[in-house]
This record gives C-alpha cells, structure tokens and sequence, in this order.
C-alpha cells in the first residue's frame, strides 16, 4: 500500500469516512492484490496515548477542574448532586474533545473521570436507600459505562468497565466470607494455596476479561479499528490477574516441582502471547522470568552477583523477543496446526526469507 497506510484507514474509521467492515474489506483486498502477507515487517500492535504535548496540557486543565468539583463537592456536601454535576461536565466534554477533537489523553480521562462520578453518585444514593448493596452500586456502574462506551465508541472505556467487574468480583467473595488485609498482599489476591476467595476471584475475571479480549480481537483481526484497541484494554487487565495467580501458586508451592511448573506456565504464556499478538502476558510474566533464572543457572546467578546476571539474562531474552516478534511469530504460527479462530487472529508473514 504505497499511497496509504494502515495510518490512513484508522483515521478513516475514527473520523467517520468508513465503518470498521468497510476498512476490514479494503485492507484484506489490497493485501492481496500487493501480497503483502508475504512482505510483513510492521510490528502490529498500535497503541497511542496522546498525540501531541497540546492533549497533555488540556488533560492537566480536565484533572484540575474536575477535582475542582470534587472539592467543591466535599465543601458543600453535595452528595449526589456533586456527582451528577460531575457526570454531565464529563459527558458535555466527552462530547468536544473525544467525538469531535478525537484526542486521546483527554478522552481516557474524561472516561475515568465519569466513571469515578458515577460510583460516586450510586454510593450516595445507597446511602439514602438502605436496601441497596455494593452489588447494586457495581452494577448501576457497570451499565454506566457501557452506555457510555456505546456513545463514545472509546476503548478505555472497558478498562475502566474491567476495573468495576474486577470490584464486583471481589466484593461477591467477600460476601462468601473472603477476608484479605493489607499484610497479605500479593499472596492473599494471587496465591490459590492461601485459601483466599479472592484468588478465585482474580483467576474468574482473569479468564473472563480474556474471553472478551479475545471476542473483540477477532472481530478486528487486521488490527484498524476500535475492537482491537479495546481488546488491548481488556488484555492488560486480564494478563497479570491470570498470571499471577498461577504463577505465585506455582512459585509459591516451592520445590522442583513448583519452579519446573511455573517454567512450564511461562512458555505456555509465551506461545499464548505470540498466538494472539498480545504483549502484554508476556510482560505480566517478566518478574517469575526474574525469579526463575536464579534457579536455573545456580552457577552465575547466586550470591551478589544474581542480581546482575538476572538482570543481563533476563534483559537479552525480552529484547531478542521484541526485536524478532514479527519472525518468531510468523515461524511459531506456520508450525502449529490449524486451530479454531487461527485465521481470525492477525495475519503472520507467510514465505517471507529472513
């Protein structure tokens, strides 16, 4: 594609021109009219956090005048009228800066600033109606932000609905007797051999925020739209939930056993990561790299120089796997058979001669 690129086609879908299945079609055509399957080169993962220094100043303006309304609430004791009024700020804002300006920054912090607001306001509305419970509040928080995701068509608007899921969870253990305090972190959220509910619970989000990862990524497998942008919300939230509460269970367990297991667990992760072409599994996993290679080189990795050979190691292998993930990808997905959903999942280089 020498006259446009998969720049050009995003801007098309973000600013209207084309839908997300008209941008899907045009794309897949002219791969293979220019074979460019077989020329791949481009790391395909897109993530932009702001666009320029301009998005960075108007977000610090957004964050000054909406905790402006939260103090202002506090001095008053506006309750839900604070929180409504909060609401609707973010919302008129939303409509400028995130339907018309299209600026991102701005965008994801007017999506957490409402879905703060709208905890707020369900939070004191319970307060006034004593049969409603924190389920209630989670719930009405939930529904909140998909509305606004459906309005918006912003993606990290599922982060923020992933964090109220990741609550609600949490907040169903704790109502089936799940205790945790602040001593018990890490093991008492992560560690399934701690007998914590919560555990449970990250490892059920974790597998649910996943499954819904993957349904937006491969109903945008060409990677141009804003399923796939959600999709890389959803993953960030499912990658440490899930990892960590296998792998400190394994590590935990302690033994040959354990670590040969957790060694087990990160090159599933690793194979998962590539499939799919999410990094962000694999960068969940970097600290039980960390801990492993100590173990496993007993020679170089012990007493005061562990830290640096870990380091070096550990360094070596995550930049050879940034560097060649297009590669490594490409020969990891020509040698696994097919699969259900393998051609819905990014393209990978097929006969290309490295």
């Amino acid at each position: 594609m020498s006259d446009f690129s998969k720049e050009d086609i995003r801007a098309a879908v973000a600013a209207g021109v084309l839908n997300e299945q008209q941008a899907v079609g045009l794309l897949t055509l002219a791969q293979e009219r220019l074979g460019i399957r077989d020329h791949l080169i481009d790391e395909d993962e897109p993530f932009e956090f702001f666009k320029g220094f301009s998005e960075i100043f108007v977000t610090v303006g957004l964050w000054l005048l909406l905790s402006g309304v939260i103090g202002l609430g506090a001095v008053l004791k506006g309750g839900v009228g604070i929180g409504v009024l909060g609401m609707v700020l973010t919302w008129v804002f939303a409509l400028y800066f995130t339907k018309k300006r299209r600026m991102n920054l701005p965008s994801m912090s007017l999506a957490a600033g409402f879905g703060v607001f709208l905890a707020g306001t369900v939070l004191s509305v319970i307060g006034m109606d004593k049969d409603l419970t924190e389920i209630h509040v989670i719930i009405m928080a939930l529904i909140g932000m998909l509305i606004y995701y459906r309005v918006f068509k912003l993606p990290f608007t599922m982060f923020v609905f992933g964090i109220f899921g990741l609550i609600m969870v949490y907040a169903i253990m704790g109502m089936q007797g799940a205790t945790i305090s602040i001593f018990d972190f890490p093991d008492g959220l992560f560690d399934l051999s701690n007998n914590s509910g919560f555990a449970i619970g990250s490892l059920i989000f974790g597998f649910a925020a996943f499954a819904l990862g993957i349904w937006f990524d491969t109903k945008d497998p060409h990677r141009i739209s804003r399923y796939s942008a959600t999709g890389f919300w959803l993953h960030i939230l499912a990658a440490p939930a899930i990892v960590n509460t296998i792998a400190l269970t394994l590590v935990n367990s302690g033994g040959t056993k354990g670590y040969l297991l957790t060694a087990l667990l990160l090159v599933v992760v690793t194979i998962l990561s590539l499939v799919i072409d999410r990094r962000s599994f694999l960068t969940a996993g970097i600290g039980y790299f960390a801990v492993l290679i100590p173990w496993m080189t007993p020679d170089y990795a012990s007493g005061e120089s562990s830290m640096v050979y870990t380091l070096l190691i550990l360094g070596i292998l995550i930049t050879a796997l940034g560097t060649w993930w297009v590669q490594i990808r490409s020969w990891l997905m020509r040698l696994l058979p097919d699969f259900p959903f393998k051609d819905r999942f990014p393209p990978y280089i097929r006969g290309q001669n490295d």
